[in-house]
């Protein structure tokens, strides 16, 4: 009861985290029905992942959690351009430009952790989650919070009544984007063709951008998001500034939550006393790439 009770004022919080967001973010945004329109994209977000909580529990599956997490951003994010469409301004570059970033990401990241999933047979994560109602629906709310926190910069700025033409600073956030996501790229490429290798079984990564950090696919993940960040802020004004919690939010959540401690976790479990792996560990940065420590 008291586990239930926990997770029922979680997932209350996390509602009330997106929609007070969403009048922050709204503020000096489009409204319809005199809501905002990030209102109205929180609302999506979150009731997506409880519509795809209901067969995930009947069917005690966690297999299509990441790729309804990247669809949801997909949905989002398309739905946020079609608001802004509706405004005198209708559309324009920046939206279009965050908008063909965030789907090229998630059209990329999604389909790929699926497979990941898919060919292991199950995400360990969830083996004790799943089977509880209260917690495997706190986990489906969080992720939609995820998804809309992640992404309320860029909605700020397509939803924003505001407009103004790409800048320097603009262009310098696609460039960094670039740099996150080609870092993500290669990283997750290496890992892939480093487990394919039945050499490689019961290993762990130290080759390739995993030489020089033991999550370089998240560290291009942050990087990415900052890079976003950079494309939206040219028109926030007022509260708007607040949507600034978005590349925050993934760092916290990735070497706070859910990324880096639990991999961190496993992987002490699993070769946690093994000299090789305590050497790397030792020699290798955690998070920011960097060449390990002892290298000529």
């Amino acid at each position: 009861m008291k586990k239930t009770i926990i997770c029922a004022g979680l997932i209350v919080l996390c509602v009330v985290i997106a929609v007070g967001l969403s009048f922050a973010g709204g503020d000096g945004g489009l409204h319809y029905g005199g809501y905002p329109a990030l209102l109205i994209c929180a609302v999506i977000a979150i009731a997506i992942q409880w519509l795809a909580f209901i067969p995930a529990y009947i069917f005690q599956t966690e297999h299509y959690f990441d790729l309804i997490g990247s669809s949801t951003y997909v949905i989002v994010v398309l739905l946020a351009l079609m608001l802004s469409s509706g405004s005198e301004q209708g559309f324009d570059n920046r939206g279009l430009l965050l908008a063909a970033l965030v789907v090229i990401w998630a059209a990329r990241l999604g389909p790929f952790l699926f497979r990941r999933v898919k060919q292991a047979g199950k995400d360990g994560r969830f083996d004790e989650i799943k089977v509880s109602i209260p917690g495997f629906l706190l986990t489906w709310t969080l992720q939609g919070l995820w998804v809309f926190v992640t992404l309320v910069a860029a909605l700020t700025a397509m939803t924003s009544q505001y407009q103004a033409p790409l800048g320097v600073i603009s262009l310098l956030g696609a460039g960094v984007w670039l740099l996150g996501f080609a870092l993500e790229v290669v990283a997750d490429a290496q890992k892939s063709a480093f487990n394919k290798r039945s050499e490689n079984k019961g290993k762990f990564i130290n080759v390739g951008l995993w030489r020089w950090s033991r999550h370089p696919n998240y560290f291009g993940e942050i990087v990415l998001w900052f890079g976003v960040a950079l494309i939206a802020v040219p028109v926030f004004q007022g509260w708007q500034w607040l949507s600034l919690i978005s590349p925050l939010f993934v760092i916290f959540l990735l070497t706070r939550v859910s990324g880096v401690p639990l991999l961190e976790k496993r992987a002490d479990a699993k070769w946690g006393g093994q000299t090789d792996y305590e050497n790397y560990k030792a020699a290798t940065a955690t998070l920011i790439p960097r060449p390990p420590k002892g290298a000529v």
